[in-house]
């Protein structure tokens, strides 16, 4: 969803990338066998791709910017990438081992629209398969970033039920002073 030029920047600066490499994503994935098909949804400018691209056999990336699903396919020439609304996903029900959002959930435009995207991605995972993301929590400086953005953000108290609604079990949440993580697991 639209983001400030600002925000953009960032998105695709070095410290972002290695911040990304050796922080987020070890703390995110943790502990979590993601399995042989995984679906990202979101990866904007593919700073979160490039991890995931050495961990699984398998890796199909949707992205609704038509310019990151240009960038994405030029950089990553092994990942599936089809440019989709994560909230529509034009994809087979019970086809994946995992899916993925880091860091994207906030510019999803509405609640709403945020729900469909978890339905979705319920209907996509096989049984068993794990819903796995991590997002941010408001401070001063994710709200200065976010300024003209599409900034939703997601609760994490919240998030548990909203994710049980749509089916989802085993539901965890963790959390640091700026960012939560969740794993879900289709019974």
């Amino acid at each position: 969803m639209p983001m400030n030029l600002i925000h953009r920047r960032l998105c695709r600066s070095d410290g972002w990338v290695r911040g990304v490499r050796e922080t987020l994503m070890p703390w995110t994935l943790d502990g979590v066998d993601l399995g042989d098909d995984v679906l990202e949804i979101g990866p904007g400018f593919g700073a979160t791709t490039r991890v995931l691209v050495d961990k699984v056999p398998r890796l199909t990336a949707v992205e609704v910017d038509p310019a990151s699903v240009k960038l994405l396919t030029g950089q990553f020439p092994s990942v599936t990438v089809i440019e989709a609304d994560g909230a529509e996903l034009p994809l087979l029900d019970n086809s994946f081992s995992a899916v993925t959002c880091f860091t994207m959930l906030h510019h999803v435009p509405s609640p709403a629209e945020q729900d469909r995207l978890f339905a979705e991605t319920f209907r996509v995972l096989r049984p068993q398969g794990l819903f796995v993301g991590l997002d941010s929590r408001p401070n001063l400086r994710f709200r200065f970033i976010h300024l003209f953005d599409t900034m939703i953000v997601v609760d994490p108290d919240t998030l548990p039920r909203r994710l049980e609604a749509v089916g989802f079990r085993d539901v965890e949440i963790a959390m640091t002073e700026t960012r939560f993580r969740f794993r879900a697991r289709k019974p």
